[in-house]
């Protein structure tokens, strides 16, 4: 079981994290070495300071734990289709669908209802219903795009364990950060030390 750590500062952003939201919130849940974790979407507040980073929210939105939940899923079915398409192995049908569901939620107009007293109208939903949507949807066809785009054959796991994020590689690099990079190094270091003993 790995533990929560709350205080841990967040690597700098992977390589294609910039251009792509939902590679930064497949890495918004980071392993650690030591079996600890920074969960960057662990409370309402985290969720919100996340999206809000990335213009997907404001800074008032409001998140619950229902929000932050919706969010930590759907970064959770990203993951598996982007350990899939890395590894060249099928998707699984429910992340997909999960995807999907996200990208259709999201109304086009104000929706009808009936209320049996006064009759049809017309009404958005909740507002901060409607900024959860709206940024699952996003995150979702940006996933989409991604895993479709000639970008996706860059796309691959940092390479230096424990870490789990993961980067659209540039050149011959293969690590998310440069502390991933020099961890990786040192382990070498140390195994042709040991090894030559």
């Amino acid at each position: 079981m790995q533990e929560p750590v709350i205080d841990q500062p967040a690597p700098p952003p992977a390589q294609g994290e910039e251009e792509h939201h939902s590679l930064a919130l497949v890495n918004s849940a980071i392993a650690l070495p030591g079996g600890h974790t920074v969960d960057l979407l662990g409370t309402p507040a985290q969720t919100n300071h996340w999206l809000t980073q990335r213009g997907l929210a404001p800074v008032d939105a409001g998140m619950r734990e229902m929000c932050a939940t919706q969010l930590r899923s759907l970064r959770e079915q990203i993951r598996s289709l982007f350990a899939a398409r890395a590894e060249g192995l099928p998707a699984l049908p429910a992340a997909v669908a999960a995807v999907n569901d996200a990208m259709t939620r999201v109304p086009t107009a104000p929706l009808l209802r009936w209320d049996d007293k006064t009759g049809p109208y017309r009404t958005a939903p909740h507002p901060t219903t409607a900024i959860v949507d709206l940024a699952l949807a996003t995150l979702a066809a940006d996933a989409a795009d991604l895993l479709t785009s000639p970008d996706a054959e860059r796309l691959t796991a940092c390479g230096s364990p424990p870490c789990n994020r993961y980067l659209l590689r540039h050149g011959r690099r293969q690590w998310c950060s440069t502390r991933c990079g020099d961890r990786a190094r040192a382990a070498r270091a140390y195994a042709r030390r040991s090894t030559s003993r």
